[in-house]
């Protein structure tokens, strides 16, 4: 019979039980986080973590036997930024969904390379309890299984979207603020050009009232205008979960 130590699962199997192990599974995953933060995911690797920890690699792997564990390792401590302390649960539903998608969205921010790095990790515990905090927020809502789950994956579907747009947008504006100057300066000129070529057809007449012959740097500014973009997401949650009450007859409330 299987023992737990052979399990494929790095959660499923026990952490090194040595009565004084050296490091530890979350050592391990909160130096990869520290790496990737700062220099992007593709700099994290077994012997990078080993150099920071000041370990040889072929001893991290009596505690992490791959990189597909390490992944699982990092996601998981990234859910554990998202949890929401039991004593500060919200009693409305409203209210416990706005504080867990504002978590996971600050989070998904803090780590954006985590939105592509991180895409099919196998979910640990963490990654179950905030799900847990999902359900738990809709128990006394009335709603049956598929709408509660429904609604959970809307939720989660606005908040990656919009945290994988927001960090798109800021990428953009650090290129545009540190890049050099020349081909990326010339590249720009002629996708305006071409812009305005298009409009200039008549064929995008919503676009062009949009734009007029502003330049894009002064338009997008103006028409996202001076919200931050954290209360841009939040404007964009409370708008949805508006909804949702409305078509699920929920009961927010009372702001």
């Amino acid at each position: 019979m299987a023992s737990a130590e052979d399990s494929p699962l790095i959660w499923a199997r026990p952490e090194p039980g040595t009565r004084r192990p050296k490091f530890t599974r979350d050592q391990i995953a909160s130096t990869a986080l520290r790496i990737a933060d700062a220099e992007g995911f593709a700099a994290v690797s077994m012997r990078r973590i080993a150099a920071e920890l000041g370990a040889g690699t072929m001893t991290l792997y009596y505690y992490v036997r791959t990189k597909d564990e390490l992944v699982a390792l990092m996601d998981d401590a990234i859910m554990a930024e998202v949890l929401i302390p039991a004593e500060e649960f919200p009693a409305n539903w409203y209210d416990a969904l706005t504080e867990i998608a504002l978590r996971t969205w600050d989070a998904l921010v803090r780590h954006p390379w985590a939105l592509h790095s991180l895409q099919g990790a196998q979910a640990g515990p963490n990654a179950m309890r905030h799900f847990e905090q999902s359900l738990a927020a809709l128990a006394g809502t009335g709603l049956d299984a598929p709408g509660k789950f429904a609604l959970i994956s809307m939720v989660d579907d606005f908040v990656h979207g919009n945290a994988l747009r927001s960090a798109e947008m800021r990428s953009t504006r650090e290129s545009a603020q540190d890049g050099p100057a020349g081909e990326d300066d010339e590249a720009f000129e002629a996708a305006v050009r071409f812009a305005r070529a298009q409009m200039a057809t008549g064929e995008l007449p919503h676009t062009q009232a949009l734009f007029g012959d502003e330049d894009p740097r002064t338009a997008f500014p103006r028409l996202v205008g001076d919200l931050p973009e954290r209360d841009r997401f939040r404007q964009g949650l409370s708008i949805l979960l508006d909804g949702a009450a409305t078509r699920m007859n929920l009961t927010p409330p009372a702001h």
